[in-house]
């Protein structure tokens, strides 16, 4: 195992638990309010798709400790812009990750497949959100909505 795998499976993982719990957060305090129930889900699968990487190349899991070190947004557009900042910053660290994976075409194949996910469905799904000043799309779940 290189220590190059591990750091860039280590950083991919804390950078979805990261999203995981502020998406989760969003989600406690407004709602079940897209896109946040679908990304939230979403974040889920990228976590589980980096696991066998982890166990392939004998790197040890990190604990998820992001739930205490996030705080909720003040207000759904706040949440999401919030949200295009982070799929930016994600898409941005697969980007300098991938870098140093010509030796792994495992560990490739999935970090391309979650940058995707971040630039074609997570980032356009947070802009739509900003767009419409943080007001809930399609899917709004009435009666689980938390005023602040």
């Amino acid at each position: 195992m290189s220590e190059t795998v591990s750091n860039i499976l280590i950083e991919a993982i804390n950078d979805e638990y990261k999203a995981r719990a502020t998406y989760r957060h969003v989600i406690r305090k407004f709602g079940e309010i897209r896109p946040f129930i679908n990304i939230v889900e979403a974040e889920s699968r990228h976590i589980e798709a980096l696991l066998p990487l982890f166990h392939k190349y004998g790197v040890a899991v990190p604990g998820d400790n992001w739930a205490s070190r996030i705080e909720a947004p003040l207000s759904v557009l706040e949440a999401c812009q919030i949200g295009v900042e982070a799929e930016i910053e994600n898409a941005n660290m697969y980007d300098r990750l991938l870098e140093s994976t010509a030796d792994y075409p495992d560990v490739r194949r999935v970090l391309v497949q979650l940058q995707r996910a971040s630039i074609d469905n997570h980032l356009p799904a947070f802009r739509r959100c900003v767009e419409r000043g943080g007001s809930p799309g399609q899917g709004w779940q009435h009666g689980h909505r938390h005023d602040a």
